[in-house]
């Protein structure tokens, strides 16, 4: 059959089952069995059929599509997070409209304007937290919202959030107990909402298991470039503390680089740990100490959260979440005969 001629009462007598079932087959229901599903799937696929994305939208008031908002798209955690987003997009049928505003309230309340009319719900990632009321402000009140990694006090929007403050009291008290009693910090951007309450939880820990030593922080700004210029200095200084405990895997790969051209050596020289355990970590010559955020899971959490408030019409609204990080020891922080975990 030609494309054109191809309707879903073909898919749905071909394939030996109701229009309502190719409908919710279709449209990633549920209520579905997974082998229904499947024949429901290979026949369009066989027969070549093609839903027509405007009587569809017509017909269910849903365009398919979410909008997800992201304050970049560059590096491995963002990568990570789409990937996680998109395997439950494309098992739900589900496009995606991905916009980012590096890190900028104007352009992030751009994005979240002209999604409107666009999208059936958003996922936002907005880290930053020096304008408080701006994000509420912007986002459209007749759309679902599921909200990650965002500090937003005075709205009842659902938020999957990542346990910094607790998984930065591990990774000290690891390198602490290791043996490594000085410990600095390279932070990330100011007003990120990660980066603070890594802060946080690195004084805390600091002050709890090694309250001789002196906080010694470095700016940064989650980027290679920022966690190498942080290692230089580190290297080059006269009384180099025995740990370095970057915000993000990011500045730790760049700071082990700034280490290797100046002959330091990890870890029998200074330790060194991240956060986030993206994939490059394991790969790294010393592998990377780090906390683990299942980064891919965090966006495949919040898409399913998403599409199910989509699906019961915002009668079931998903409560907030938080994941805790799990301590990953690699050869960075304790030698390549100690680690315990990979």
């Amino acid at each position: 059959m030609a494309r054109t001629s191809v309707t879903i009462k073909d898919v749905a007598r071909e394939a030996r089952v109701s229009v309502a079932t190719v409908s919710r087959a279709l449209n990633g229901h549920e209520n579905v069995a997974e082998s229904v599903r499947q024949q429901v799937l290979a026949t369009a696929d066989r027969l070549r059929y093609q839903p027509h994305a405007a009587a569809r939208s017509l017909s269910s008031r849903r365009t398919q599509t979410i909008g997800v908002v992201l304050p970049d798209l560059y590096g491995e955690f963002f990568s990570e997070l789409i990937r996680g987003i998109d395997q439950v997009a494309r098992a739900r049928r589900q496009h995606l409209l991905v916009s980012s505003y590096h890190g900028l309230p104007e352009e992030q309340g751009e994005a979240l304007r002209a999604m409107r009319g666009r999208v059936d719900g958003l996922l936002v990632l907005s880290p930053y937290t020096d304008r408080p009321g701006f994000l509420v402000d912007n986002l459209p009140s007749s759309l679902p919202v599921v909200l990650i990694n965002t500090d937003v006090q005075e709205a009842a929007y659902p938020t999957l959030t990542i346990d910094n403050y607790s998984a930065a009291v591990a990774m000290v008290e690891h390198l602490v107990q290791a043996g490594h009693r000085g410990v600095a910090f390279i932070g990330g951007p100011e007003g990120n909402f990660d980066a603070r309450e890594r802060l946080r939880g690195y004084r805390d820990a600091l002050a709890r298991f090694a309250p001789e030593a002196t906080p010694r922080e470095f700016a940064g700004d989650f980027s290679e470039t920022a966690g190498y210029e942080a290692g230089k200095r580190i290297a080059q200084a006269a009384d180099r503390p025995q740990a370095v405990f970057a915000a993000n895997d990011m500045m730790a790969l760049g700071c082990l680089y700034a280490f290797n051209e100046a002959g330091v050596r990890v870890p029998q020289d200074i330790a060194l740990a991240g956060f986030d355990d993206i994939p490059l970590a394991r790969f790294v010559h010393p592998t990377l100490t780090t906390m683990r955020v299942s980064i891919a899971e965090l966006g495949g959490q919040a898409m399913s959260r998403l599409l199910d408030t989509i699906d019961s019409d915002g009668e079931r609204v998903a409560p907030s979440a938080m994941l805790v990080p799990e301590l990953i020891i690699r050869a960075s922080s304790v030698g390549e005969s100690h680690h315990a975990k990979s």
